[in-house]
């Protein structure tokens, strides 16, 4: 199945850092940003988790829950987010399942040598489950701010 604007999100589940699992339809009612993200502890992800965390409080007014997705395990996730004292949820995709769901895989040029990673990808979902906004091949600088404006537009 693949994934479209204006189409709904396909149920999915994945380990969580809240120390269970997280399922689509435990969000329904607020909007969700999905992002994903390439790897724990290297300086693009935290920039943009800390970007997320600066302006949590008002993704929660905008009735909007943040959930990030790599696919490093749950121990990697919670010392990232203990690190850096992050105020969402992180997301274990250890076998890509919901990577392959969102596309966000694709061949990357890493030192000289050509392997498959995740592109930095947001995802709005609003609270009905249905896709309305997607980023690919995000720059962390001035993207949170973007999805912020993007999920207050959704009221």
């Amino acid at each position: 199945m693949t994934l479209a604007i204006g189409k709904p999100v396909p149920p999915f589940e994945l380990p969580s850092t809240a120390g269970d699992v997280f399922r689509l339809s435990d969000a329904q009612g607020k909007h969700i940003v999905l992002y994903f993200y390439p790897k724990d502890d290297t300086p693009g992800c935290t920039l943009e988790g800390q970007g997320f965390t600066q302006h949590g409080a008002e993704f929660q007014n905008a009735n909007t829950i943040i959930l990030g997705i790599s696919r490093d395990d749950l121990i990697s996730h919670n010392k990232f987010k203990a690190k850096y004292g992050y105020t969402f949820e992180l997301l274990a995709d250890v076998d890509s399942k919901v990577c392959d769901l969102f596309d966000v895989i694709k061949e990357k040029n890493m030192y000289g040598r050509k392997v498959m990673g995740i592109e930095r990808s947001t995802f709005l979902i609003d609270r009905q489950g249905v896709l309305r906004q997607e980023w690919r091949k995000v720059k962390v600088d001035g993207h949170v701010e973007e999805v912020l404006a993007a999920a207050r537009a959704l009221g």
